[in-house]
C-alpha cells in the first residue's frame, strides 16, 4: 500500500503505538523506582528486580517472538502481544505488592517480545520497496522519540498522580494501536513449517542466563553462581546452534548468516548499540553524579538526539534505499563516533549541545538503513526471524555495554567529586567511540557496494559484431549471474 495514503499512515501508526509502548516501558520506570520503594518497601535488589524482570524475558524471547510471527501470521501475533501488553500493564499498575510487580513485569517482557519483532516486519511487508526505507525510518525515528520521552513523561506523572499511572497510561495506548491494526494492516500469510520447540527453549534459556549474568555480574562482583549462570547460557547457545543446524525445521535456519548483509548489519548493531548504551549511561551519570544536574534537565541534555532522528530518520532510509546501506553505515557510525568522543571531553553546556548534536546526526543517518539492511537481507519470509534477531543483538549489546565499559574504565559513582572519576569517564567515552566507529567499519568490511546506476547504450555496431555481442551476451549474464 502506498506509504502516504490513510490506510499507510494507520499501518504506521498501528506499529509505531505498540513498540513505543515497549520501548517506553524500558526506560520510563527509572524515574518511579524512589516512588515505588516508598509505597512497597522495596530495596535495591527489589527495585532492580522491577526493572531486570522486564529486561530479562524480552531479550529472551525476542527471537520466538519472531519465529511466530512468521509461522501463525505476524499481524496475528502482533496483535496478541499488544492485547497482552494492556494486560499485563494494568496488573503492574494495580500491583498491591511487590512480588507481584515482579511477576507483572516479566510477563510484561513476554508480551513486548511478541509485539517488537511483528511491528517492524509488519511495516517491512506493508509497503512497495521504494517506500520501505522512508517508512522504516519513520518508524525508527518515532519509536526512539517515544524511548527517549520516557523519562520526562514518568517524572510528570509521578509528581502529578502515582507511579502506577506511568503503566495505566499504556491502556489507551494499547487500544489505540488495536482498533487500527484490525483496520489497516493486512494479515500474512502463514508459513508451512513447524516451530523447533526445542531450539526455542534452548534459545531462550541461553539469551536468559548470558542476559541474567550481564544483569548481575556488575552488582554482585561478577561471583560463581553468576559466572557460572553466565557459562551455562553460552552452553545453552551452543547448544541451540548445533540444534538448528541439524533439525529439518530450524527456528533460526543458520543459512540467514550467508548473506553478508544481515551478518552485516548485526554486526553493526552489537558495535553501535554497545557503544551508545555505555555512552548515555555515563553521560546521565556524569550530568547528575558529578556537575549536579537534575534528572530532567540531563534528559533535555539529550533531547537533540530524539530531535535528529525524528527529523532525519526518514529522508535517511529514503536515501539508502537509492545509494544502498553501505555508505550510511559506514559514516553515520564514524559521525556518531566523533560525538562521542567530543562527548568524553567536554562537561561545559555549549560544547556538550554540539558533541550531544553530533551524536544524534550520526545516529539519525545509521539508524534506518541499518534496520532496514537487517530485514531485508533475510528475504520477506523471513522478516519476522530476521527483526527478532536484530534486536535480541541490539538488546544484549546494550546491556554488555553498561556491564563491560564503565567497569574497565574504572568508574565509580561513589567517587563522583573527585578528579578520578571524571578520568574514568573519559576513557570509558572514547572507548565507547572507538567501539561506534568500528561498526562503521564493519559495515564497509560487509556490505555490498552502492549499486551501479546503469550507463547510457552502446551505439549499434556494424552487423557482424553485434551478432557475435548477441551470441556472448547469455554467457555473460550467466557469469553475471
Amino acid at each position: 500500500m502506498p506509504l502516504r495514503s490513510a490506510r499507510g499512515r494507520g499501518v504506521l501508526a498501528a506499529t509505531v503505538l505498540a513498540s513505543g509502548m515497549a520501548f517506553l516501558d524500558t526506560t520510563v520506570v527509572n524515574v518511579a523506582l524512589p516512588s515505588i520503594a516508598r509505597e512497597l518497601h522495596a530495596g535495591l535488589a527489589g527495585l532492580q528486580g522491577v526493572v531486570d524482570a522486564y529486561l530479562l524475558t524480552l531479550s529472551s524471547l525476542l527471537l520466538l517472538g519472531g519465529a511466530l510471527g512468521d509461522l501463525l501470521g505476524r499481524r496475528a501475533v502482533f496483535a496478541a502481544g499488544v492485547a497482552l501488553f494492556a494486560v499485563t500493564s494494568a496488573l503492574c499498575g494495580l500491583a498491591p505488592t511487590l512480588p507481584v510487580l515482579w511477576l507483572a513485569r516479566a510477563l510484561q517482557g513476554c508480551a513486548a517480545a511478541l509485539l517488537v519483532p511483528g511491528s517492524l516486519a509488519i511495516v517491512r511487508g506493508s509497503f512497495a520497496a521504494e517506500e520501505q526505507g522512508a517508512a522504516v525510518g519513520a518508524w525508527s525515528a518515532l519509536s526512539g522519540v517515544t524511548t527517549a520521552a520516557g523519562p520526562l513523561l514518568g517524572g510528570w506523572l509521578v509528581q502529578a498522580a502515582s507511579w502506577r499511572f506511568i503503566f495505566l497510561l499504556n491502556l489507551p495506548v494499547a487500544a489505540a494501536a488495536l482498533w487500527l491494526t484490525a483496520r489497516c494492516v493486512t494479515p500474512s500469510p502463514r508459513r508451512a513449517a513447524r516451530l523447533d520447540w526445542p531450539g526455542a527453549l534452548l534459545a531462550a534459556a541461553g539469551l536468559a542466563g548470558l542476559v541474567l549474568a550481564l544483569i548481575a555480574g556488575p552488582g554482585a562482583g561478577w561471583s560463581p553462581p553468576v559466572l557460572w549462570g553466565g557459562a551455562a547460557g553460552l552452553g545453552a547457545l551452543a547448544a541451540f546452534l548445533l540444534r538448528e543446524r541439524r533439525t529439518p525445521h530450524p527456528m533460526l535456519p543458520l543459512d540467514l548468516f550467508r548473506s553478508r548483509q544481515l551478518s552485516g548489519a548485526n554486526l553493526t548493531t552489537f558495535a553501535v548499540y554497545f557503544a551508545l548504551s555505555a555512552a548515555l549511561f555515563l553521560v546521565v551519570l556524569r550530568l547528575q553524579a558529578r556537575q549536579g544536574w537534575s534528572p530532567l534537565a540531563s534528559g533535555l541534555a539529550l533531547a537533540p538526539v530524539t530531535l535528529l532522528m525524528l527529523l532525519l530518520s526518514p529522508a535517511s532510509g529514503r536515501l539508502a534505499g537509492r545509494i544502498g546501506f553501505r555508505l550510511p553505515m559506514t559514516a553515520g557510525p564514524l559521525v556518531a563516533a566523533a560525538g562521542l568522543a567530543v562527548l568524553a571531553e567536554v562537561e561545559r553546556t555549549a560544547p556538550l549541545l554540539g558533541a550531544v548534536s553530533l551524536l544524534g546526526l550520526g545516529l539519525a543517518t545509521t539508524v534506518a538503513p541499518l534496520t532496514t539492511a537487517a530485514i531485508t537481507g533475510a528475504g520477506e519470509d523471513r522478516a519476522g526471524i530476521a527483526s527478532g534477531l536484530n534486536n535480541a543483538v541490539a538488546r544484549v549489546a546494550g546491556l554488555l555495554g553498561v556491564a563491560v565499559i564503565p567497569g574497565l574504565a574504572g568508574v565509580d559513582p561513589a567517587a563522583a567529586d573527585t578528579p578520578a572519576f571524571a578520568a574514568a569517564c573519559r576513557v570509558a567515552l572514547r572507548a565507547a567511540a572507538l567501539a561506534c566507529a568500528a561498526g562503521g567499519l564493519a559495515a564497509f568490511a560487509t556490505l555490498p557496494p552502492p549499486p551501479r546506476r546503469p550507463g547510457p547504450p552502446a551505439p549499434p555496431g556494424p552487423g557482424p559484431r553485434r551478432a557475435a555481442a548477441g551470441a556472448a551476451s547469455p554467457g555473460m549474464q550467466a557469469a553475471d549471474g
